[in-house]
């Protein structure tokens, strides 16, 4: 009698809470709230991050507001600095949304260089980091693909590192794939990647590195059909991590055959 394989129990831990996900979502660019709440339930996401400068989560009692269908109740809502150019701009909406959010503490922290590349100011994140560390924020940062500058992170006391693949929103996938296995190697907390995936081979190719996670927007909301975008990458995300875990075999420049030699039968 044939079973069904269940793989081992892998879930992905921050800040102290279990997730079976290990794919993050954001909220922007989706047509309308309705496609919001579908693409993200077929993501099978569980943290969900929200840009507070430019989403309504209570700022605007009028407006329809994002909570509505995405519950704090059923997902982590991790409310981001996107947009932020300054280390001021960037504290002041962590301490907003941690207002908002009845004392919230968990943040996803972004202080961009400029508005071409959308690369983060690194010497800028630094500070920002520093400010918010000694008011308790449980960070999760958003940063370059340089391992030394990953580390330093860390050790300020970053709950969870975010390399980018590329630049935000441009769907080119892993531009520096052993940078990201320099800094996952090196890690002693998540490493999640952050901004440029495109489609789902690169969100396979982010868990084959062995990171931890990966948060995407643009590749699902301005997929042709962003509810199947959603569930594609989930299932791009479970089965890299499953080939990480597996271990694939080492790459070899010549053949090798599949079955031995020794015991031919003729």
């Amino acid at each position: 009698m044939s079973t069904t394989y269940t793989p081992p129990a892998d879930p992905l831990v921050l800040d102290g809470v279990t997730y079976k996900s290990r794919l993050l979502v954001g909220t922007g660019k989706y047509k309308d709230l309705e496609q919001t709440r579908q693409a993200i339930e077929a993501s099978g996401a569980e943290i969900v991050t929200v840009a507070i400068r430019r989403t309504n989560i209570g700022q605007k009692p009028d407006e329809p507001n994002l909570l509505d269908v995405i519950p704090p109740k059923r997902y982590t809502i991790l409310p981001n600095t996107a947009g932020c150019y300054t280390v001021d701009d960037a504290v002041r909406t962590c301490r907003l949304a941690r207002e908002l959010l009845d004392g919230h503490s968990l943040v996803k922290l972004e202080v961009l260089g400029d508005e071409k590349t959308l690369f983060p100011n690194i010497i800028d994140t630094l500070k920002a980091v520093e400010i918010l560390i000694k008011e308790d924020f449980k960070i999760m940062v958003y940063t370059n693909d340089d391992p030394i500058v990953a580390k330093q992170l860390e050790e300020m006391g970053c709950i969870a590192v975010m390399p980018l693949a590329a630049p935000i929103g441009s769907g080119l996938g892993i531009r520096n794939p052993l940078n990201i296995l320099t800094i996952v190697e090196n890690a002693k907390v998540p490493i999640l990647v952050d901004a440029g995936v495109g489609t789902a081979s690169h969100a396979a190719e982010a868990m084959e590195l062995g990171c931890d996670g990966v948060l995407m927007n643009t590749a699902i909301a301005g997929a042709k059909n962003p509810v199947l975008m959603g569930y594609a990458m989930r299932q791009a995300i479970e089965a890299g991590r499953a080939a990480y875990l597996a271990g694939r075999i080492p790459p070899k420049r010549f053949a090798s055959a599949s079955s031995p030699l020794e015991g031919l039968f003729f």
